[in-house]
């Protein structure tokens, strides 16, 4: 699943021009902070994706509104950037999951595939050739803080002690916590596709665990 904001770019390869883009924007050029939320938005809407599933647009113009009137306290450089930003949008959808919380809401997959043996020690290969979507769809099927923490690394590029602010965990719970979902997403890989529910359209995430 490609990490970053511009077509398909690593993030390291734009937190220079980001950084420069927001403190422009800081400083009210329009147009730097427009740079700053092309080069931020596709993977920060690809986390909420897999936060809230289809309400993602939604929570993401949230997100926006807030970044945009608290822009002025930020402190910080391209990468802090983006952890700033996933901070706000995480809280907008767990904001809104609690808003949803007396709904029900379908999962992609029934069983807790947690003890099925995985064939690898790591689903992060299997997670790379899978389609955004259906990547998204097998991650927002994960507990809450097993996706989180997969969707902050994985999607957003957060290294381990961002995600672990972000999260308000250790840097040793966010570690573990994608170690257990990337080993139940190895678990679900194994099992026949035609086992799967075959919905495509992404849902909210399940209850944390």
């Amino acid at each position: 699943m490609a990490k970053g904001g511009d077509g398909g770019r690593e993030p390291e390869e734009y937190d220079d021009e980001l950084g420069e883009a927001v403190a422009r924007a800081q400083r009210g050029d329009e147009a730097a902070f427009s740079t700053a939320y092309q080069l931020v938005q596709p993977p920060l809407l690809r986390f909420l994706r897999g936060m809230v599933g289809d309400d993602a647009e939604d929570v993401a113009s949230e997100a926006w509104l807030e970044i945009a009137r608290d822009l002025s306290r930020f402190r910080g450089d391209g990468a802090g950037f983006r952890a700033w930003t996933a901070s706000i949008a995480r809280h907008r959808a767990l904001g809104h999951l609690r808003r949803l919380k007396s709904r029900p809401r379908a999962t992609f997959l029934e069983n807790d595939l947690a003890d099925v043996p995985s064939p690898h020690d790591t689903a992060s290969e299997a997670v790379e050739i899978l389609s955004t979507e259906r990547a998204l769809a097998l991650i927002s099927a994960l507990p809450r803080q097993q996706a989180e923490a997969i969707l902050l690394q994985k999607v957003i590029g957060l290294d381990e002690p961002s995600a672990a602010r972000v999260m308000g965990k250790r840097p040793g719970a966010v570690r573990s916590a994608v170690h257990r979902g990337l080993k139940r997403l190895a678990a679900q890989l194994a099992v026949p596709r035609s086992e799967h529910v075959t919905n495509s359209d992404s849902q909210p995430l399940g209850d944390a665990r």
